[in-house]
């Protein structure tokens, strides 16, 4: 079995493919990928003691809190009592290869790749489709709608799409700026009619 000696922050490790550690808190992203220094590796035959570059890669699953440690300061007969707590600053990695090969667990868990361009394309809904749960009589795209676009398409609608869109938007949206649009827009149609 492969294994290494890593040095990580300061400290030295011994791992192999796939394991995953607690090390002190790292300045890289989660689901970064980076070279922790190496001191060893061994396994098959004689160890190498300077391996090349790249020979262990490690991935960050992210950033963690150690357990709480207690502290409490007691002195007898004066009534000092304090008490104080701390939890170490970690972060989660996985080793992800040893000696430049693959990732150990590359087979067993695929990366979801990203559909094509067209099936992207094809995927968002058309403006002038309504949504499936909305009610009869709401005006072409409002799901999509602005509180601005609202407001100034809102004096060209009649009192059953301003009444349709009043009604989706306090089931589904509650934008105060929306609700506030359609109803003066509603008190502006009934004053003309």
């Amino acid at each position: 079995m492969t294994y290494a000696i890593i040095k990580v922050a300061g400290k030295q490790y011994r791992v192999r493919e796939g394991e995953r550690l607690l090390v002190d808190r790292l300045h890289e992203d989660e689901g970064a990928t980076f070279v922790p220094t190496v001191l060893l590796v061994g396994g098959g035959g004689a160890p190498q003691l300077e391996p090349g570059d790249g020979a262990v890669t490690a991935k960050v699953l992210g950033d963690v809190k150690g357990p709480k440690i207690r502290i409490g300061k007691y002195k007898k007969r004066t009534g000092y009592r304090r008490h104080t707590g701390f939890r170490a600053s970690l972060t989660q990695i996985q080793i992800e290869s040893i000696g430049g090969g693959k990732p150990a667990r590359a087979s067993s868990k695929p990366k979801a790749e990203a559909p094509p361009k067209a099936a992207q394309v094809s995927k968002p809904a058309k403006a002038d489709e309504a949504p499936a749960d909305a009610p009869s009589g709401l005006p072409a795209g409002f799901a999509d709608m602005t509180i601005a676009d609202i407001k100034a398409a809102a004096a060209d609608w009649g009192v059953p799409a301003i009444e349709a869109a009043l009604a989706y938007e306090q089931e589904h949206g509650k934008r105060k700026g929306a609700v506030a649009a359609l109803e003066g827009a509603r008190a502006q149609q009934g004053g003309e009619s």
